[in-house]
């Protein structure tokens, strides 16, 4: 079989250029993200098949890249289903191996625990343009902590990151699956019947409220019902405070404390925060996986055309491996995305050292070579890095590779010095 130069379909190769700001970055949400308690922690790329399809992950769960048995356990002549032939997975995002990770670890581990996770996960999807099957993710979650301390962190933490890239002007999102509950909940849906009419709910951004009323229809739901939800909804658009508005209407199917929570959320960031951002409650926010239990957000930027990120609490998902009520929240930021937006607007790296390349000719001898090694060896000890590289035939194409890379100081060695 012939060997081909290009990676496998949905992976790509990252040019130093890239690798350069991606470094970067992983930079700064290290230092900004310790700097508010996390600590870093790294779990394997490959889980127990069991793990991934615990449904716990939504529609990832439909991506997953398995992986075959190995050696004696791989037995296709006796294999009559899927489950005889693959016994682990490649990760599909960070949150199961996390918490497969605390369940092991917990009585090793601070309470509550603070975890930031950054690598890279696998799914088998279709690729695109901005979508991959291997892309890097970075997570920070806590771990015991019931209150909504977890929530105020996370969002304070996240938008700090942010921040110091350089972004302004961007949204959060915020909302709580108790609240989307009991809005289901007054307006009479079934119970069974609450992830449906959620699926159809989030796509009010792109299909309106029109859209929204018909397609539930469609599902077979009421009239009346769909009435009193969308009713909800134009209620909200005139209220100035609609979480407290959403607290006294639902009272008798909202989880008590429920709206007073998320303000509290809301107030607390806001009155902490010196970033540039927006905090907004956003009724219509619905977030995917099915593991979340309460609060949940996602970061909008202005022009992405998709979400930069997001997170929420899910308190329910330790429990089934320890069988102990463990809180949990966190948020993800999309850290493809933002390398993507990153490079489309032409970023450099702040505060890095001018970079000096010396350009030796071919043949040079030796006493002369470890005399020019000798003085970038200096220059190094001083901070300033310094490639030592033969000159090329085509010295100027040579010279703007370099540039490229972010070298903007050229000295050219020759074996008759004259030159």
């Amino acid at each position: 079989m012939a060997l081909t130069k290009k990676p496998v379909t949905g992976m790509k190769d990252i040019l130093p250029q890239e690798m350069q700001i991606r470094d970067y970055v992983i930079s700064q949400i290290k230092e900004t993200y310790s700097s508010f308690g996390f600590t870093s922690i790294e779990t394997p790329v490959v889980e127990n098949l069991p793990n991934l399809t615990s449904k716990q992950g939504g529609d990832n769960e439909k991506l997953i890249f398995k992986i075959m048995k190995r050696g004696e356990k791989f037995n296709l002549a006796k294999a009559t289903c899927e489950e005889d032939l693959a016994d682990s997975g490649l990760r599909y995002d960070l949150t199961v191996p996390l918490v497969r990770y605390y369940s092991n670890h917990a009585n090793e581990l601070p309470k509550p625990f603070k975890a930031l996770q950054i690598g890279p996960v696998f799914r088998a999807d279709r690729p695109q343009k901005g979508r991959f099957r291997q892309f890097y993710q970075c997570d920070i979650d806590i771990l015991g902590e019931a209150g909504n301390l977890a929530e105020i962190e996370l969002i304070l933490a996240t938008t700090t990151l942010l921040g110091k890239l350089g972004f302004a002007g961007f949204t959060v999102h915020i909302n709580d699956r108790r609240i989307l509950k009991a809005m289901a909940a007054w307006s009479g849906f079934p119970e069974d019947s609450y992830d449906q009419v959620f699926i159809t709910l989030d796509k009010m951004d792109k299909i309106g409220p029109e859209g929204v009323a018909a397609e539930l229809m469609e599902n077979g739901f009421a009239k009346e019902a769909v009435d009193r939800y969308l009713a909800l909804f134009a209620e909200m658009a005139e209220q100035e405070d609609a979480v407290s508005y959403l607290g006294e209407k639902l009272a008798d199917v909202m989880e008590p404390g429920t709206a007073e929570n998320l303000k509290e959320i809301v107030d607390s960031v806001t009155a902490t925060t010196s970033t540039d951002f927006n905090l907004q409650f956003d009724p219509t926010l619905v977030r995917g996986m099915s593991y979340y239990t309460g609060t949940i957000f996602e970061i909008e930027i202005a022009g992405l055309g998709c979400s930069a990120g997001g997170g929420g609490r899910y308190d329910e998902m330790v429990g089934k491996f320890t069988n102990m009520k463990t809180p949990a929240c966190g948020f993800s930021i999309g850290f493809e995305r933002i390398i993507t937006i990153l490079l489309d607007q032409g970023f450099q790296v702040p505060g890095t050292a001018a970079k000096q390349a010396f350009l030796v000719e071919k043949n040079m001898p030796a006493d002369r070579l470890c005399a020019i090694m000798k003085e970038a060896q200096t220059l190094r000890e001083q901070g300033t890095p310094v490639l030592v590289s033969v000159m090329n035939k085509n010295k100027k194409f040579q010279k703007e590779q370099l540039a490229a890379q972010g070298y903007t100081e050229f000295r050219e060695f020759y074996i008759n010095p004259m030159r």
